[in-house]
């Protein structure tokens, strides 16, 4: 059972941030934030996203269509509080933070597919630090750079140097571990060699910098078809009949939702 007291999503009844990051675009991170939010809504948590993108702020447009699609069919569906921040870590976004981790689980941050300072303290802020990438080398290069010829790891990458660094800070700031979750989408459209190599390299990363690896989201039009509607997978009764790839996907979304391991996330994720 929920607990209605504020903050009960997280250990100590603080909020547990989720951050999504990766200074990379078009790897899926906008579409798997504004899912896991409305997944955590869905159970009866209490959650905030922030929209660190100012400029093109997908998850602030895909929760604002939400909105609209709320009001204009009258469908009662899970919606989360949102607002859009900005670059400066000095910005907007200190005061969404403050307001945000007061009285809720879960507050979801999206950042924007470039360096900023905001999205540094982000990072460095979280609870559960989100890289998603797609399975191909080309991902992988922002995180770690491997040997051309044999495909093995020769070093991190500056971004993973820099989340190291954050999390050791925050370990000697208030003990508190960054669980770092790096995240595979589109896994199933690719050549097979390829992801077996991209798969090595990423066990090899993982052991050395420490981060958790776990299957995301496959590459589906739906997933582009239900942005105008502001809609998630979680929403079929909102959009009609599903077919077996809608259902898939669902599968999928379940599954990544457990290997989160999110507080409370023992409980059920659909009806």
């Amino acid at each position: 059972m929920h607990d209605e007291s504020p903050g009960a999503g997280a250990p100590g009844g603080r909020t547990h941030v989720i951050v999504f990051a990766n200074e990379k675009g078009g790897t899926g991170k906008s579409t798997t934030a504004v899912h896991v939010a409305i997944a955590l809504a869905a159970k009866g948590a209490r959650v905030a996203c922030i929209d660190l993108d100012h400029r093109q702020r997908t998850l602030g447009r895909y929760l604002e269509n939400r909105e609209s699609t709320v009001k204009r069919s009258a469908i009662d569906l899970p919606l989360p509080d949102h607002a859009t921040g900005d670059g400066r870590a000095d910005g907007i976004f200190a005061e969404l933070y403050q307001r945000f981790t007061d009285g809720y689980d879960f507050l979801v941050i999206d950042t924007p597919g470039r360096d900023d300072p905001a999205a540094r303290l982000a990072a460095a802020l979280s609870n559960t630090l989100v890289t998603p990438m797609n399975d191909s080398f080309v991902d992988f290069d922002l995180i770690g750079q491997v040997d051309p010829e044999t495909y093995k790891v020769t070093r991190p990458s500056f971004y993973s140097e820099l989340i190291w660094d954050a999390r050791k800070a925050r370990a000697r700031e208030d003990g508190t571990t960054i669980d770092w979750v790096v995240l595979r989408n589109r896994l199933q459209y690719l050549e097979a060699r390829n992801m077996r190599r991209v798969s090595e390299a990423l066990d090899q990363l993982a052991r050395r910098v420490g981060f958790r690896i776990i299957p995301g989201l496959g590459e589906r039009v739906i997933y582009r078809e239900l942005f105008p509607k502001g809609l998630t997978l979680l929403d079929a009764k909102a959009f009609g009949g599903m077919g077996l790839s809608h259902v898939a996907a669902r599968q999928e979304l379940r599954e990544m939702m457990a290997a989160l391991a999110l507080p409370e996330s023992t409980m059920p994720l659909f009806a």
